[in-house]
């Protein structure tokens, strides 16, 4: 037993030993662990400001769509001017943490601008750096135009067309300066017909009341080719009731449709086997309330079978010469047999009817009239495009 006791103060005296070794290599670490805190604990220095300038200096070619910014990091901006040749100062935008400088006026085509801007870092000591850059010198400017216009009422049908009054090379950056947005809130594509005009439009007809905005945002940016747009617009239009006039050339007749419920059928008269109006979906374009009828404006001259009549209350529905129109001379043909050349003739007081109580973008859909299908490119025959091609944007 004593034995063992013994063993066991062997073993408690080498433990002790051990205690005390890790006790002398820790008095070293004791130290270290004191001058670690004391080193963590103090401040780090202050850092001087990091000031930068989003165009360097004699930077060319620079597009006036671009924002012109100056940055402060470690510090905060003091002062930014950007001035034009004349000297005028360009208005601009701080943030609220005085980081960052944007201009908020547009600059100006071909001319040279100098930014000089003045920030200070955590160190207390200021910074200051100049730019001079030139902006692009556009070959040529191009103007949009929209179909519909501000302020309108269109029907389901109307899609949005843009114009440009140059070729446009690079469709793809042109799309991404046409902004559309809608309430409620709809799905849709671009499609281009030319180099020159691109429709908007949604897969179904809209919904009535949908409010939409046009944002052109050209101004300052490049579509290719050199050249640049002109004016960034902003175009709004509502969408009213739903008004769809289904014309059959088998029947002779054409029932309007106001938001599903049907308002009226009249009689017609389409176009005679000669001259059969073309099928599909149309829309409604512009209203003349007398006009001549001319047959030479579409390459039908008088001594070919053409004419030149006048006539009223005209409704246009293609750019090739197809109407809603008020036709007197008809009014026995009309509900029996299609006689016109190509128009939809109807008697005077359903015309003005028609005039009256239809709007742009109107839809009207023709069938059973024996003639060729309507082609996209004629007015806005935007609907007979399916819409799997319609998405793929005819680029």
């Amino acid at each position: 037993m004593g034995m063992w006791g013994r063993r066991g103060r062997g073993v408690v005296m080498a433990g002790v030993a051990v205690i005390l070794i890790a006790g002398c290599s820790g008095g070293g670490g004791e130290g270290a662990n004191v001058a670690a805190a004391t080193s963590s604990s103090a401040p780090p220095p202050p850092k001087p400001v990091t000031l930068t300038l989003a165009l360097n200096n004699g930077a060319v070619d620079v597009s006036p769509g671009l924002p012109v910014i100056a940055t402060a990091a470690d510090g905060k901006l003091t002062e930014v001017k950007l001035t034009n040749p004349e000297g005028k100062v360009v208005e601009g935008k701080m943030n609220p943490e005085s980081t960052q400088w944007t201009n908020t006026e547009p600059l100006g085509y071909a001319k040279t601008y100098k930014l000089v801007a003045t920030a200070t870092g955590e160190d207390g000591k200021p910074q200051t750096k100049e730019s001079s850059f030139t902006t692009v010198k556009p070959r040529t400017l191009t103007y949009v135009s929209t179909n519909p216009m501000d302020g309108t009422t269109i029907g389901v049908g109307q899609p949005l067309a843009f114009y440009f009054d140059e070729p446009v090379a690079d469709k793809v950056a042109a799309e991404k300066m046409l902004e559309i947005t809608t309430e409620p809130k709809v799905e849709g594509a671009f499609y281009w017909f030319n180099k020159k005009e691109v429709h908007w439009r949604p897969e179904k007809f809209w919904k009535p009341g949908t409010k939409i905005t046009m944002h052109i945002k050209v101004y300052g940016k490049h579509v290719g080719d050199g050249i640049y747009g002109q004016e960034d617009r902003t175009i709004t239009t509502t969408v009213g009731d739903e008004v769809i006039h289904e014309a059959d050339g088998q029947t002779h007749q054409v029932i309007t449709k106001v938001n599903g419920q049907v308002v009226r059928t009249m009689p017609t008269s389409m176009g005679k086997p000669a001259d059969a109006t073309p099928t599909g979906t149309y829309v409604l374009m512009e209203k003349h309330s007398h006009m001549i009828m001319d047959s030479t404006t579409y390459g039908l001259a008088l001594e070919n079978g053409g004419y030149r009549t006048p006539v009223d209350w005209a409704y246009r529905m293609s750019n090739s010469g197809i109407f809603f129109h008020s036709a007197p001379w008809s009014i026995g043909d009309q509900g029996r047999r299609n006689v016109s050349h190509g128009c939809l003739n109807l008697s005077p007081e359903n015309a003005k009817w028609v005039f009256d109580n239809s709007k742009q973008g109107d839809v009207v859909i023709v069938k059973n009239s024996g003639g060729p299908v309507l082609e996209p490119w004629d007015g806005f025959g935007d609907w007979q495009v399916p819409w799997t091609q319609w998405v793929q944007g005819n680029r």
